[in-house]
């Protein structure tokens, strides 16, 4: 029973290596993938089997581990407006109602971010934020087009978008 469970651990290993070795080939050809890996369940007559002792037997029981890979669409990539603000900042305040509007105005078309630096400071540390609310425009490869400082209203965000290239009012 005991070399069972390490043939198990060591097949689930040996299975996400695979899978991220796969994700990070995928990646580097541009070709964004997701990947869902499911366990299937083996029937109970095999699992109650598998459990009983060896009764005449001496040879191990290896039932065998089943798995599925499920490859989803690949995911199209957006641009991203990323605010890095603090939920109790007056500024930032005014600015979630603008980032609820333009995430459920804009989704499939534009990805929105908010980051609370004050209770998560590395956000801040990675774009080298200096006040808060910034908002930072990045392209779907991550490169950052654009960024602001203090209060922006929705208008002058998508104004910006379109200036940088990306009109999101089309379908």
């Amino acid at each position: 029973m005991r070399n069972l469970w390490k043939v198990i651990i060591v097949l689930l290993l040996v299975s996400s290596v695979i899978a991220v070795v796969w994700l990070k080939n995928a990646e580097n050809k541009n070709q964004p993938i997701s990947v869902e890996v499911k366990p299937v369940e083996v029937l109970e007559e095999k699992t109650r089997e598998a459990n009983r002792p060896a009764e005449k037997s001496t040879e191990p029981n290896n039932a065998p581990l089943v798995m599925t890979v499920e490859v989803v669409e690949p995911v199209k990539k957006l641009p991203r407006l990323v605010d890095l603000g603090a939920d109790k900042c007056i500024p930032c305040k005014m600015m979630k109602p603008v980032l609820e509007e333009l995430n459920t105005e804009y989704k499939g078309k534009l990805q929105v971010e908010f980051y609370d630096v004050w209770k998560d400071p590395a956000p801040g540390q990675k774009y080298g934020i200096r006040v808060i609310p910034t908002q930072i425009f990045l392209s779907p490869d991550g490169k950052e087009l654009f960024r602001h400082e203090g209060f922006f209203s929705k208008e002058d965000i998508l104004a910006k978008w379109k200036k940088l290239g990306f009109d999101l009012s089309k379908k």
